[in-house]
């Protein structure tokens, strides 16, 4: 291709040079002045247009080289990104968890064993709620300290003129940096405006207390005091107002959840239980509550053999980007700009010996064609197909065969994903070519400049000379012309030969 272009241009530099010299002719015989720029510029380019045409032509196959090369890391790193669950056996230890009942839902993850668990749930853990008695939105209701503790950590609120409305006091807590886990709104009855208070954590320990010091001009402020007493029996927490006739409501308890699993009773803090079934997350809502349902886990044939499947898949397609990259026809201007590439080479070769290799030693290797992956029909083709029975049969009858191919210390994907670091780590073949065809651009670049000014150069001196030249014919041939009309010519006898006469 680039042989192609370089030919195209010579040959277009030496039809402006012919069309020069006639220039040349014509301006020596009188016919007319020479076109010096033409010249100059047919001269320039005869010199220079192979050289010029050589470094385009290298700078265009560099750059395709490195398109090329950037394709190959694109399929190899979606290749490694698609694989990372099967390389590090995160997809082959992933289990599906169903409940038979409402109000349970779970998620099985590393460590979770198949089995089935019968999950009786007595309540669910709740946050504790408060609400104050009713106050006028804009009454002062003095100034003081407001200390509030949640679940052992506290805080204190300076209570002042400039804040100490009910609202004034909510914003106050919400904007502590000190807060322990607490919220405070405002709702407005019909009695009046009521100061809320919610625990940000469900659980029995996250009780809510305030208490009140150093009040003066009291208006309702030392009536905020309230102490709630945590359930030791797993029921709900109990308050007790400072002041009875301006007393607090619990509106949600603080409780933990209370469940048994096969009989086993547990509690938790949380509605998200990881501590009750290893490997195993209890969701639980209020739907949950009074209920008792089984609970299967089961291995999750479906995510792995959709992970295997995706494997396959980005693999083909690593397999497929070399062949175009690769390609040859008749037509030189068809081949993949990569045909011949010594570093796509290896590493075809390198990934094709995985995927057609055994884990394991002798008569206790493994092989993909063991759960069904094979080459397609055309060996050439290097692709791999799927026979889906043959998976989906060793996935189910043979999980310890899938495990051990997939295992994550040298298994084919945890092979593919360290060979596939090799490649395109800093310093590795890919980056080494490209940093080789970086440079040669850089070097390309810095020749076409030279060029550039030399051409330039050039320019200029040939612009000088053939000007001058160009002047010299045109004198020279203003003085053949009054020569000849002085003492004649072909056909011409001249001014003396007719004065003479």
């Amino acid at each position: 291709m680039s042989t192609i272009s370089t030919t195209s241009s010579t040959a277009s530099a030496n039809a402006a040079l012919q069309s020069a010299a006639q220039s040349i002719i014509s301006g020596s015989t009188g016919n007319s002045s020479m076109d010096v720029s033409t010249l100059v510029t047919a001269l320039v380019n005869a010199k220079t247009a192979g050289q010029s045409a050589a470094l385009t032509a290298q700078q265009t196959k560099d750059n395709t080289t490195l398109s090329a090369y950037g394709a190959l890391s694109s399929a190899l790193s979606a290749l490694q990104s698609g694989i990372t669950n099967l390389a590090n056996g995160t997809t082959l230890s992933t289990f599906s968890a169903t409940a038979s009942g409402s109000g349970l839902t779970a998620t099985a993850g590393t460590g979770a064993v198949a089995g089935s668990y019968s999950v009786a749930v007595t309540q669910i853990a709740s946050a504790q709620s408060l609400s104050s008695a009713a106050f006028g939105a804009t009454t002062q209701l003095g100034t003081g300290t407001l200390s509030i503790s949640v679940g052992g950590k506290s805080m204190d609120i300076s209570v002042d003129s400039t804040n100490n409305t009910l609202s004034g006091i909510a914003a106050a807590i919400n904007a502590s940096s000190s807060n322990p886990g607490v919220t405070a709104t405002i709702v407005t009855g019909t009695d009046g405006a009521h100061l809320v208070l919610r625990a940000s954590n469900t659980g029995a320990a996250n009780v809510i207390n305030v208490s009140t010091s150093n009040v003066t001009t009291d208006n309702g402020l030392s009536s905020l005091g309230v102490t709630s007493t945590a359930s030791t029996t797993g029921g709900q927490s109990t308050i007790t107002s400072a002041n009875s006739s301006s007393a607090w409501t619990q509106s949600a308890y603080a409780q933990d959840a209370s469940f048994t699993v096969g009989g086993i009773a547990a509690t938790s803090s949380s509605n998200s239980v990881t501590t009750a079934i290893s490997g195993v997350t209890l969701n639980l809502t209020s739907a949950a509550a009074g209920t008792t349902q089984t609970l299967t886990i089961a291995q999750d044939t479906s995510s792995e053999s959709t992970a295997i499947n995706n494997f396959v898949s980005l693999y083909n397609t690593v397999v497929t980007t070399m062949s175009t990259l690769t390609s040859y026809s008749a037509g030189a201007s068809s081949q993949g700009p990569l045909l011949g590439d010594s570093t796509l080479q290896t590493i075809k070769n390198t990934l094709a010996g995985i995927v057609g290799g055994s884990v394991g030693t002798g008569s206790t290797g493994t092989t993909l064609a063991s759960i069904g992956i094979t080459l397609k029909g055309d060996p050439a083709d290097g692709t791999l197909v799927v026979d889906s029975s043959t998976l989906s049969t060793a996935l189910t009858s043979s999980p310890a065969t899938v495990a051990k191919l997939f295992n994550s210390t040298n298994g084919i994907a945890e092979q593919l994903n360290s060979s596939i670091t090799t490649f395109t780590q800093t310093g590795g073949i890919i980056d080494t070519r490209n940093t080789a065809l970086n440079a040669d651009l850089k070097s390309i670049t810095t020749q076409q400049t030279a060029l550039a000014d030399y051409t330039a150069q050039l320019t200029s001196q040939y612009q000088a000379q053939f000007t001058a030249l160009n002047t010299l014919m045109a004198t020279m041939n203003n003085n053949s012309q009054y020569l000849t009309a002085l003492f004649g010519g072909t056909n011409s006898a001249g001014a003396l030969a007719t004065n003479k006469a």
